[in-house]
């Protein structure tokens, strides 16, 4: 079995990366946080046409045809760029919502008791225990759903949040045209097993995509400044402390990699947990480390360090928290029950407490 990429997605993430650094650049993402993570619509409609939004619909409902893993890969990307934006539900929401794999809908959603990412400016709202099942807000429900939000303080100027009425969480009655739309939606296949919650875990999957892009360019970024800063008289990256610091960074993403695409692979709820856990550690800690390394320029306005920092704080707290990451990895521990008590590893059984011999 191969576990390397196929030249195909190589290809794949090579143009997505070119796509971005074309319309995305540090000058657009500058203007981005100046316009406090207001969307550009232009941007997202130059993501439906390449396919961001649609990879995973089936080529007769006007998608690409591509899998989970795929969708990883950009994503990965996309977290490498910091572009901001509902980007999961969106992605997820294709086939769903009316416009969404075009890019011509932008569409937000409830995740449990969480702030709501881009409120004001979607154009449908995902509520409800399974989203993918449920009925998405537009129109005069939309408006009533927005004027009951709050606003609430980001840490990410990315990313504007507002609080979510309380009873957001309940699922709305499922209307024929939901029950049609779904079934242009991703399938569940083997490697996407359906399950309750598939939704928020294949979220979970697509912000642990981001982050571990967000891990792989701070990673960059460390090494790259650490070649070039000089400080009595040879570069910073030539004192060991900054050489470890460097080496950490790479020794969580390139674990967090694995996971993250292991996890696309297989669809399952409990490595996409783990892969989250992963992710998230680098995203944040490389970010920390990142700005460590570049010392007191680290901190100011101008550099982009923190950006990274605190988007990957945002999805860390996204869709499966470490908390709630760790009690399913738990529960799944708990249900393997106890290994035998023999292994044919050491030549020999164990006896069981009280025989003989």
């Amino acid at each position: 079995m191969d576990f390397q990429l196929s030249d195909d997605q190589r290809a794949l993430r090579s143009g997505m990366r070119d796509l971005l650094g074309g319309v995305f650049d540090r000058d657009r993402l500058r203007a981005a946080v100046e316009r406090d993570g207001a969307l550009d619509r232009s941007l997202w409609r130059e993501l439906g046409a390449a396919g961001f939004f649609a990879l995973r619909l089936p080529e007769e409902a006007g998608g690409v045809g591509l899998g989970l893993p795929e969708a990883v890969l950009l994503f990965e990307e996309a977290g490498r760029a910091l572009l901001p934006g509902p980007l999961v539900a969106t992605h997820l929401a294709a086939g769903l919502v009316k416009g969404a794999a075009e890019g011509e809908a932008v569409v937000t959603a409830v995740a449990g008791g969480l702030p709501v990412a881009h409120l004001a400016e979607a154009d449908a709202v995902l509520v409800g225990a399974e989203p993918l099942t449920g009925e998405a807000l537009t129109g005069e429900a939309l408006r009533a759903f927005v004027a009951a939000a709050r606003p609430v303080r980001s840490v990410d100027p990315l990313t504007p949040l507002h609080s979510a009425p309380a009873d957001a969480e309940r699922a709305p009655a499922v209307s024929e045209r939901t029950r049609a739309d779904a079934e242009r939606a991703p399938a569940a296949t083997e490697r996407t097993p359906a399950h309750a919650g598939r939704f928020r875990i294949e979220a979970a999957l697509l912000t642990a995509a981001e982050q571990l892009g967000s891990a792989a360019r701070t990673t960059e970024a460390a090494v790259q400044h650490a070649g070039s800063r000089e400080q009595f008289g040879s570069a910073v990256g030539a004192f060991q402390a900054v050489k470890h610091l460097c080496a950490d960074m790479l020794a969580r993403t390139e674990p967090a990699r694995a996971a993250v695409y292991a996890a696309a692979v297989t669809g399952d709820p409990v490595e996409i947990a783990a892969a989250k856990l992963l992710a998230d550690e680098a995203a944040v800690r490389n970010a920390r480390d990142c700005l460590q390394i570049h010392g007191g320029m680290g901190f100011t306005w101008e550099a982009d360090v923190h950006l990274h920092l605190k988007r990957a704080w945002l999805r860390a707290a996204s869709w499966l928290t470490g908390a709630d990451a760790e009690e399913l990895l738990a529960a799944d521990l708990g249900a393997a029950g106890r290994l035998p008590r023999s292994s044919a590893a050491y030549g020999r059984p164990v006896p069981e407490a009280g025989g003989g011999g």
